[in-house]
C-alpha cells in the first residue's frame, strides 16, 4: 500500500502492535476518515440547530442511532464482511479485500482497521436518516445521523485499543478485548460485536475459547482458499495470493505468537 500522497503522520504505516496509546490518539485525529465523520457530525448538529425537532423528537432519533448501532453493525459484519458474496464479482471483490480481508490478514495495521468513507458512509446514512426523519423530520434525520458518525468514531477508537499491545485490568475491558482477539486469532465464525455482544448472544455466535478448542483453519483468510481463488480470483489477484496466517510474522519468519493472540 502505498503512503507517500498521504499528509503528515499518515505518510508511513502504523501497527497497533508497535504504539503506544498516546500514539494511537495522535493518528486517529489525524485520519481523514475520522476528521470527516466530526465535520459531518458538526454540519449535522447545525442543520438540526436550523430545523429543529422537539425535544423528545431530537433525544428519540438518537437513542434509535445509539441503541441500534450494535445489532446494525452486527448485521453488517456477519453477513457482508464474513459473507462470501463479495469475493464472487470482480465489481465488489476489491472492496471487500479493502474492508475486511486485508484486516484479518493483518489485524494491527491501522492504516486498513479504519472503514471506507465510499462504504462507512451510505452505510451510516441509510441505517438512521430514514428512521430519524420518521421520528422528526428533517432535524430528526439529522440528529440521528449526527448521532451515527459519533458512534462509528466510538466504535473505531474502540476497535483500535482492542488491538493495542497491551491487557486491560478493567474486567469489562478485559473481556471485551478476549473476545475480539478470539474473533481474529481463534475463530472468525463468532463474536462478532466490537463493544457490545448482545447480539451475539441473541443470535447464538457468542463463545468462549473452552467452547471451541480447535482453531479455524481460515481465521485469517475468512474461507478465501486456494480452491476458492481458482474460480473466483480477482481477491487473490489484488493481494499477490491467498493468505496463510499473519502477514508481518510470516515475512519475518518468526515462530512466536502474535502479541495479541490469546495463549
Amino acid at each position: 500500500m502505498a503512503f507517500r500522497n498521504r499528509p503528515g503522520i499518515w505518510s508511513r504505516a502504523h501497527y497497533l502492535d508497535r504504539m503506544s496509546f498516546a500514539e494511537l490518539v495522535r493518528a486517529y485525529f489525524q485520519h481523514y476518515a475520522i476528521q470527516a465523520y466530526l465535520v459531518l457530525a458538526a454540519i449535522s448538529v447545525g442543520l438540526a440547530v436550523w430545523s429543529p425537532p422537539t425535544l423528545l423528537q431530537g433525544v428519540a432519533a438518537a437513542g434509535f442511532a445509539v441503541l441500534a448501532y450494535p445489532l446494525i453493525w452486527y448485521l453488517l459484519h456477519r453477513f457482508v464482511l464474513h459473507g462470501t458474496w463479495m469475493w464472487k464479482s470482480p465489481l465488489t471483490a476489491r472492496t471487500w479485500k479493502r474492508i475486511h480481508y486485508d484486516h484479518h490478514q493483518d489485524p494491527n495495521h491501522l492504516e486498513v482497521l479504519f472503514g471506507a468513507l465510499h462504504t462507512t458512509l451510505p452505510t451510516i446514512a441509510v441505517a438512521t436518516v430514514p428512521a430519524g426523519w420518521l421520528i422528526g423530520g428533517a432535524g430528526g434525520a439529522a440528529v440521528a445521523f449526527a448521532a451515527g458518525l459519533l458512534m462509528t468514531c466510538f466504535y473505531e477508537f474502540a476497535h483500535c485499543v482492542q488491538h493495542l499491545s497491551y491487557k486491560p485490568r478493567n474486567r469489562w475491558l478485559a473481556e471485551m478485548k478476549a473476545r475480539h482477539m478470539a474473533h481474529h486469532f481463534h475463530d472468525e465464525t463468532g463474536n462478532f460485536g466490537i463493544t457490545s455482544f448482545w447480539p451475539d448472544r441473541l443470535f447464538g455466535t457468542f463463545y468462549d475459547r473452552v467452547d471451541r478448542p480447535a482453531k479455524s483453519p481460515t481465521v485469517f483468510n475468512l474461507g478465501y482458499t486456494d480452491e476458492v481463488a481458482r474460480r473466483w480470483p480477482w481477491v487473490r489477484d489484488l493481494s499477490g495470493g491467498v493468505a496463510r496466517g499473519h502477514p508481518r510474522r510470516r515475512a519475518a519468519g518468526e515462530g512466536r505468537k502474535d502479541l495479541h493472540e490469546p495463549a
